[in-house]
């Protein structure tokens, strides 16, 4: 089977799949020119990978244990540091692999510096991936602890057990839904993720960003300290009239129309959360979160 149409086989079944990885292959796959076949009979296996009836052919792409488990004449791929391979199985037998390269995305070691200036302590790179990509990948961003081959379950499991709270949990991919709603603060990729990890998150960012995570918390930690000055503002303000009151300086009426003034004040204080708040602080408010980022 020649290199092209094992990338159109695999590309076609991918058609099929939730994993953020199967656009990629899509995208090989138009890159060379490749038309994809319509398939059918289509089912994603959680985690594992996805098989396909694609033209007259049954294909199969996914995890190594996955395609070695329904395929004859398996082989392990060599990979490098930082690249992982993705199994692809036709009719029953083993058809190759195709290896990819995990990069970086172009922001994320500034966001994760803008994180750290925002209060973030610890940061946690959990994945499906081999621990070989994983190490080279966290090494990169500056993660400073990294989970291999996890599965979904594994992610959750992880999270409950941080000791250090609260856990702000990072991911964009369908198998994120669970360990989003275990975290304390869950926030979504919703430009490549799904439906389920948006309605799981507390945060859904809709660009394709990972910028918008570290804004994210910028805005939070902003939101609470100016909800919580016009809190003190309208204490004070209302101890020092109703301590003018008793002392006969502030006659009823005056004081009736004085009180109005003071929730005036703190409805202008609470106004500037509207305002632009793009430019991190170094100031955590309720303690500093730890940061948990699921790339897979």
């Amino acid at each position: 089977m020649t290199e092209d149409r094992l990338l159109q086989l695999a590309a076609s079944a991918e058609q099929y799949s939730s994993h953020v990885l199967a656009s990629s292959v899509i995208d090989a796959a138009r890159h060379r020119g490749l038309d994809l076949l319509e398939g059918s009979n289509a089912f994603e296996h959680a985690t594992q990978g996805v098989t396909a009836t694609c033209g007259d052919q049954t294909v199969v792409v996914g995890k190594p244990d996955f395609v070695r488990s329904v395929t004859s004449g398996f082989e392990e791929a060599e990979v490098a540091g930082g690249q992982l391979a993705v199994y692809v199985g036709v009719d029953g037998r083993f058809g190759g692999a195709l290896i990819m390269s995990d990069p970086l995305r172009d922001n994320a070691v500034s966001t994760l510096a803008d994180l750290r200036r925002l209060g973030v302590r610890e940061t946690l790179l959990l994945t499906g991936d081999a621990r070989a990509t994983a190490e080279q990948i966290a090494s990169k961003a500056g993660i400073s602890r990294f989970q291999a081959s996890c599965l979904p379950g594994d992610k959750v499991s992880i999270v409950a057990g941080l000791w250090e709270r609260p856990v702000m949990m990072v991911g964009d991919g369908v198998n994120d839904a669970p360990v989003l709603a275990a975290a304390d603060v869950g926030v979504a990729m919703g430009a490549k993720g799904s439906t389920a990890a948006s309605e799981s998150a507390d945060v859904v960012i809709m660009l394709d960003d990972l910028s918008k995570a570290a804004l994210a918390v910028d805005i939070g930690q902003r939101t609470v300290r100016i909800a919580l000055a016009s809190i003190w503002i309208g204490i004070l303000l209302s101890i020092g009239l109703m301590v003018a009151a008793v002392f006969g300086y502030i006659p009823a009426v005056a004081g009736a129309l004085l009180q109005e003034l003071v929730d005036l004040a703190r409805i202008l204080n609470a106004l500037r959360a509207l305002r632009d708040g793009r430019r991190p602080t170094a100031t955590a408010v309720g303690g500093p979160p730890v940061s948990v980022a699921a790339v897979r």
